[in-house]
């Protein structure tokens, strides 16, 4: 019988809870600072509350967790019987998640691969949950990160947003900053490229924007087997219409998830985010 390897990742995976309960993967939340209030993401802060906190334009900003928050957490998976641990993290270009989730993996009771997946929201989810099939099916330590890694290889993140405002503040736009000059005559269509956020094309309208974010994820998927998300925030019929026009048209299409990203990715988005991940099987 292989060793018990456990999964752990951060709450920017947005991972449906049926499928963190199903396969026992663990989610150590982010902090979003709200004035002057550290709030944990997915617990006591829900997107709704953070979108109209932007609207109002308060003050939003994010935090990583603590090193010690990984520390109990990798102590609390040993104590229940996990010989070994996974530790996959949104990419280490948006967030510190992942340098503290290695210092506290040197102090762990069992060893504990912390990985840097350069992905995040469901691109990382997906990641998260290859890895915990593959632990399940008895793949080793070294198995299992490697069947993360190349769904992470394997995956593409595209998104439209409103406005570059709030990418603009958090200082996570990369090369999209070129876009700054005529941000206000252009609505952008984003990619995740190397773990960053990387400006694939620029389109005049929203309508026009969305409707490549479609045409993208179409081609990108092909005739592959293919996973599918949609996440948006404070724009569910904009996802629901976006889902089921990809239902119609991605062939290879397995699962589809269709949710709101939580306050981290919110807070640096804004409300109107649109985004569509392709993931092949």
């Amino acid at each position: 019988m292989s060793r018990h390897v456990a999964i752990v990742t951060d709450s920017t995976a947005y991972l449906p809870q049926r499928e963190m309960e199903r396969h026992g993967i663990t989610a150590v939340p982010l902090t979003v600072v709200l004035g002057d209030r550290a709030l944990e993401e997915g617990t006591e802060i829900s997107a709704r509350s953070l979108a109209e906190a932007l609207q109002k334009r308060r003050s939003v900003t994010t935090s990583r967790p603590a090193p010690e928050v990984f520390a109990r957490t990798y102590r609390a998976l040993a104590g229940s019987g996990a010989e070994e641990i996974v530790s996959l993290h949104l990419s280490a270009e948006f967030s510190g998640t992942y340098d503290a989730a290695v210092l506290a993996a040197r102090e762990a009771p069992v060893p504990v691969r912390v990985v840097d997946t350069g992905m995040v929201a469901m691109a990382l989810g997906f990641c998260a949950l290859t890895a915990a099939r593959t632990a399940e099916a008895g793949g080793s330590l070294d198995e299992t990160v490697a069947a993360a890694q190349k769904r992470a290889a394997g995956t593409s993140a595209y998104f439209y947003v409103d406005t570059l405002d709030y990418l603009r503040r958090g200082g996570r736009i990369g090369a999209a900053q070129a876009l700054l000059g005529s941000a206000l005559a252009v609505k952008p269509l984003l990619e995740l490229e190397g773990g960053r956020i990387e400006l694939r094309e620029k389109v005049r309208t929203a309508s026009r924007a969305i409707a490549r974010l479609e045409e993208v994820a179409v081609e990108r998927a092909g005739a592959a087997d293919v996973d599918i998300a949609v996440h948006h925030l404070a724009s569910p019929d904009r996802a629901e219409a976006l889902a089921e026009r990809l239902r119609e048209r991605v062939p290879g299409l397995g699962a589809l998830h269709v949710s709101e990203v939580g306050a981290v990715i919110g807070a640096h988005t804004g409300p109107g985010l649109l985004g569509a991940v392709v993931s092949a099987r």
